[in-house]
């Protein structure tokens, strides 16, 4: 027995909005998880132009995190690493810390200049906005300390 085309139509109207839905709800839930895992580390989360204007009043570099609010392994680095005691000492005292969005156009425009491909991504930048160095991606709080 056929069925009617509305009633495909239907059916295929309800299926794509159940899978709309659940996309759109684990998008939100990432972003929550993400955010979480931002304000686990402490600290002081500054947007780049802020820390590249503060480089130029204080003279400690920047360092660059280019992440994804929705990233596992930027959540990962984010409680392995960026919350450790020694490692937040360490960052607060000798850089201002800038934390990029890949999904923002700053992030864009990050991504371009830097010709960065993934993320979590450091970069240690000067006054000018120059690399100074690239931290390889370490999910170690020991080997982070070594790379800075």
């Amino acid at each position: 027995m056929k069925k009617p085309l509305s009633a495909i139509i239907k059916t295929v109207v309800i299926l794509v909005a159940i899978v709309g839905f659940a996309y759109y709800g684990n998008l939100k839930y990432q972003a929550h998880l993400g955010q979480k895992a931002i304000e686990s580390t402490g600290l002081n989360v500054l947007a780049l132009d802020e820390a590249l204007a503060r480089l130029a009043k204080s003279g400690k570099p920047v360092l660059a995190n280019l992440s994804a609010i929705w990233c596992p392994s930027c959540r990962r680095l984010d409680y392995e690493v960026l919350s450790k005691e020694a490692v937040v000492q360490k960052i607060e005292n000798d850089y201002h810390y800038a934390r990029v969005e890949f999904d923002s156009e700053e992030g864009k425009a990050f991504m371009k200049r830097y010709e960065v491909r993934g993320f979590p991504n450091l970069i240690i930048l000067d006054g000018d906005g120059n690399s100074l160095k690239r931290l390889p991606r370490s999910f170690s709080p020991e080997s982070f300390l070594q790379a800075l």
